[in-house]
């Protein structure tokens, strides 16, 4: 098959793994952030450390939606679903994703109609199938799943149906990075740029990273061979002394982006002043809410909901693995109190988080007596 059977050739990701071994300064220490979760489930997965140099060392940043995510927005959402007259839909991740409340799950076996979609346009087909309910559709994700939201949205103006909303808690991820960059106990020495994320906004927009920080960027793809060429051309730029933009993803990822999906966002999202993110805090212009021009559809507007700030669980270390201070195995609850199972943080309920990609690929092996 195309673009898969290649990138995980054993022999091609051998060669590229000699070839990283060959190329490094064996006196340096590199520390490499990827920041899409995606790309921490890929290394996880195919076991793509142990390839590496003990020199390299990879650090998961916060390109997790899910994980990201402050449990008082979670909370605002379960508000809503609590309310009988509300269907309430989110994603399959969302699900399972804790509040104060508990989550959505277990908010549906207490009573409240609470459902699964597999997208924006299916929680507006139950909207005009269910004329006499509210139907609120949890909204979440970075520059990727944010053009469904605005299409649905225009689809929803144009029909008319004024029983659909949304609750944004959409992100940007260039917001995030830059304060990652900005924290003065963060060194980083360069970037594995998002690929779900680049194939929306583009390749550009990454080069204030590489302009006023120094720090050189490679958008990768998510097989192996595409991490392992990206951490190549990451290493090669380093020992330069480059700070590039790169784009190793480009069967997918255009330079400039996708301009249908961008003239989208610009029609339906305006940024927020500040928005709070699980373990970074509030950081401003790094999320979208919904244009005034459509007021009708924001469940913000429509219900009220308490807006109230949640601090984690005191020993759930979140947020120091967010930001790569910390490796997922070194929290206190990781693999006891939290588990894939029974989640106390959000960094274990998603596919994408950080902890549960350690715990399926790592812990799972290491426990087994691999």
């Amino acid at each position: 098959m195309k673009y898969v059977d290649e990138f995980r050739d054993p022999a091609l990701i051998r060669k590229t793994a000699d070839e990283i071994a060959r190329v490094i300064e064996r006196d340096r220490h590199y520390r490499i952030m990827e920041v899409c979760g995606g790309h921490t489930f890929s290394i996880y997965r195919f076991g793509l450390q142990r390839l590496l140099p003990e020199n390299i060392e990879l650090v998961h940043g916060p390109g997790c939606p899910v994980c990201v995510l402050p449990m008082g927005r979670m909370d605002d959402g379960l508000a809503i679903a609590a309310r009988p007259e509300v269907i309430f839909t989110a994603f399959g991740d969302v699900m399972r994703v804790p509040g104060r409340r508990g989550t959505p799950l277990e908010m549906r076996a207490k009573g409240a109609d609470v459902r699964m979609v597999y997208s924006p346009l299916d929680a507006l087909k139950l909207a005009t199938e269910n004329p006499d309910r509210q139907v609120v559709f949890f909204a979440i994700g970075f520059e990727t799943t944010a053009p469904s939201t605005a299409l649905t949205l225009l689809r929803a103006r144009s029909l008319n149906v004024d029983n659909f909303s949304v609750f944004c808690n959409h992100v940007l991820i260039l917001p995030a990075i830059r304060a990652i960059l900005d924290s003065p106990d963060m060194r980083i020495d360069g970037f594995i740029g998002p690929g779900h994320v680049s194939t929306v906004i583009g390749a550009r927009p990454y080069e204030f990273i590489a302009r006023e920080y120094g720090k050189p960027v490679v958008i990768s793809g998510f097989e192996p061979l595409d991490l392992l060429q990206s951490i190549l051309m990451l290493i090669k730029q380093l020992n330069q002394g480059r700070a590039e933009v790169e784009n190793q993803y480009a069967r997918v990822v255009p330079w400039d982006g996708n301009r249908p999906a961008l003239r989208a966002l610009a029609e339906v999202f305006a940024v927020r002043p500040f928005f709070e993110w699980r373990g970074l805090g509030f950081i401003s212009q790094s999320a979208l809410r919904l244009r005034d021009e459509f007021a009708a559809w924001d469940a913000e507007t429509r219900f009220s909901v308490p807006g109230v700030r949640v601090t984690d669980p005191k020993a759930a270390q979140c947020g120091e693995v967010l930001k790569g201070v910390l490796p997922p195995n070194r929290c206190k609850l990781f693999g006891r109190e939290c588990t894939p199972e029974h989640p106390v943080g959000a960094l274990m309920v998603s596919s994408e988080g950080a902890c549960a990609a350690y715990y399926h690929y790592v812990h799972a092996m290491v426990t087994a007596g691999d």
